[in-house]
């Protein structure tokens, strides 16, 4: 915990590199690998993976992981926290390669006010392929945008609302959406702007000539099963007596979400990182 003019702030993040389990043709499960957590007090730590591999289902050639909180030197910095995930040579089944998936998040509170700032700075993929395709990606780092005025939550940030909205909108007008994902997106829009949390993603839209069909930032393949890429929520919570401003604000970052639907059945995340902290 680090304590500057009667604030107390505990950090709080936490990192992994691959986590989930398999139903098929076994079940299980796929204990959290580079698993990194920080302590209240903040600090720096890693966790390194050479070689992995798991039967003939994903494998990576190298992946690491680190989460660092520490108080900034800046004249009225606050607290900052950074978490980070890199897999290296990637490969799901043949289908799903990688050369390098990137995922990172910077937040720093402020010493006045709770809700903090957030940056994917370095946040990428790198040689992403479906079946040997390219895929190619459009991102939208300023999804959440500046740090909202008022300790108001980003999830009732005007600004947020909008461009979550148009993520939403550009899956939902498509006309062979299947209903899993109508329902899905459906159900995000109707509560978009009126709940605690919210759910959008890093990439706005995918193209390609990889087998498949693209809806915003999901991948289906027949075959082989749905990808969703950079997939990112924020959620606020505990609020303040008086002011009513959340005191927690919880971001949470997969790079990949995949669930197989093919010979192999199963769900796992790959390249995850969360991170939020506050205090009193």
């Amino acid at each position: 915990m680090s304590k500057v003019n009667e604030r107390t702030h505990k950090y709080d993040a936490e990192t992994m590199v691959l986590s989930g389990h398999l139903v098929l043709p076994v079940s299980q499960k796929i204990e959290p690998q580079a698993h990194t957590k920080l302590p209240e007090n903040g600090g720096y730590f890693s966790q390194r993976l050479d070689g992995y591999r798991l039967e003939s289902v994903i494998s990576f050639r190298s992946a690491y992981s680190h989460v660092s909180g520490s108080r900034s030197n800046k004249p009225g910095g606050g607290w900052n926290t950074l978490t980070t995930t890199v897999v290296e040579g990637l490969n799901v089944l043949e289908v799903l390669t990688a050369d390098r998936v990137v995922g990172q998040t910077i937040t720093e509170h402020p010493l006045v006010g709770y809700m903090p700032s957030i940056s994917f700075l370095g946040t990428r993929f790198e040689n992403l392929r479906i079946a040997g395709y390219p895929v190619k990606m459009e991102f939208d780092y300023d999804i959440f945008g500046p740090r909202p005025i008022n300790d108001l939550p980003y999830v009732k940030d005007a600004g947020v609302v909008s461009r979550v909205s148009r993520q939403y909108d550009r899956i939902l007008r498509n006309k062979n959406l299947p209903d899993a994902l109508q329902e899905r997106y459906n159900q995000l829009s109707s509560t978009l702007g009126g709940s605690e949390a919210v759910e959008c993603s890093l990439v706005n839209r995918v193209a390609g000539l990889f087998p498949g069909s693209s809806f915003g930032n999901v991948i289906t393949v027949p075959g082989f099963g749905t990808i969703t890429l950079a997939k990112l929520t924020v959620k606020h919570e505990d609020q303040h007596e008086k002011t009513k401003a959340p005191k927690k604000t919880t971001f949470t970052l997969t790079m990949i979400d995949l669930k197989l639907g093919c010979v192999i059945e199963g769900a796992m995340g790959i390249g995850g990182n969360g991170t939020n902290g506050g205090g009193n």
